[in-house]
């Protein structure tokens, strides 16, 4: 049933990863777009706050600090109270757990959009069945979907990431140290959440070597610090391992984002980066490991222009390094049209 309620004070909830937040910038850009005057805030994890901060379709962004303030039943007492003192009237709940579904029912927001399941989803005024776990739609998709009561059933798909100025600070002072030019480098990201989806280190080896034959580019290692040891073993292989810079473990969302700006190049794993590269406009190589529903790329996919994917399922056996080779080759000679290979 479609709402013909104008909002004017609208909450939304995004506090997973980092490729979940991004993904749901087209739906920010929609919100604002059907409703011009309103105040729209957003809450989010702390890890994830750079990465909407300055989002212009953004009034406020507000943080569940889970390991702070937030922590624990008063902490969780607490986030509801302080969603009640803004006196929201929508609330559209992206992130479907029952903390969020109960702390903005509690809140005393009238109108709460989002998806049903067994996680207090009858809390919800407005619930849609929630299939995101047959991955038959793009994960950006899915956001539009929940607010469709809205009236809202736009194609809209760029996603966008803005600068941190600090970061960006950082990112031009480190560049400056390492003898970095922008768009003369390539980063790579060999890091997964699931060890399941990470391409082999010999692989991402094999390529990096390749790489530094070819052009005269130096190549950047990112990721969380637990992809670290992946990253040590990687460099370990590539024998002009002086050519690479590791700052694995050594960046933050924000300082990473302004980091890919900068670089002619993202090769990763399916993983938050690629969505990152995506919202900030640079060329990118998504290497997926797996396409079982739920997880596949038709779901889970970088979006634009400027985003490849390289898949198991159209390469039988596995992605070589080979595959990517001829795919960094095509994109360095021209910025093709999305494309799975």
């Amino acid at each position: 049933m479609k709402i013909t309620k104008l909002f004017h004070n609208v909450l939304i909830v995004r506090t997973d990863r980092i490729g979940d937040v991004v993904l749901t910038t087209p739906a920010i850009k929609s919100l604002r777009h059907t409703y011009p005057t309103a105040r729209i805030s957003i809450l989010v994890g702390p890890s994830t706050r750079d990465l909407v901060d300055g989002n212009p379709y953004l009034d406020e962004v507000l943080v569940d600090e889970r390991q702070g303030r937030h922590q624990g039943l008063l902490g969780f007492l607490r986030l509801a109270l302080q969603l009640r003192s803004r006196h929201f009237d929508l609330a559209v709940i992206f992130h479907t757990k029952r903390r969020y579904n109960l702390a903005c029912c509690l809140a005393g927001i009238p109108c709460r959009l989002g998806y049903k399941n067994d996680k207090y989803g009858f809390l919800l005024t407005h619930p849609l069945k929630d299939t995101r776990h047959l991955g038959e739609k793009h994960e950006a998709q899915y956001c539009k979907d929940v607010l469709r009561p809205l009236g809202i059933e736009d194609d809209e798909m760029g996603v966008f990431v803005p600068l941190q100025p600090e970061a960006e600070a950082w990112a031009l002072g480190t560049m400056r140290e390492n003898s970095l030019v922008s768009n003369e480098f390539i980063v790579v990201h060999p890091g997964a959440s699931d060890p399941a989806k990470r391409w082999p280190a010999a692989d991402f080896a094999r390529v990096m070597e390749s790489l530094i034959q070819r052009h005269p580019f130096k190549i950047v290692l990112i990721g969380a610090p637990q992809t670290a040891p992946v990253a040590a073993e990687i460099l370990r292989l590539v024998p002009q391992a002086s050519q690479c810079l590791n700052l694995t473990g050594h960046t933050t969302v924000a300082q990473m984002a302004s980091l890919l700006r900068r670089s002619r190049l993202l090769i990763s794993n399916d993983s938050g980066p690629v969505h990152v590269a995506a919202g900030v406009g640079t060329s990118v190589i998504s290497i997926f490991m797996r396409d079982d529903p739920g997880i596949n790329v038709k779901r889970w996919k970088p979006l634009g222009a400027r985003s490849h994917v390289l898949n198991n399922k159209f390469h039988p056996g596995a992605v070589k390094a080979e595959d990517v080779l001829k795919l960094v080759e095509q994109i360095f000679r021209k910025n093709s049209q999305y494309e799975i290979f």
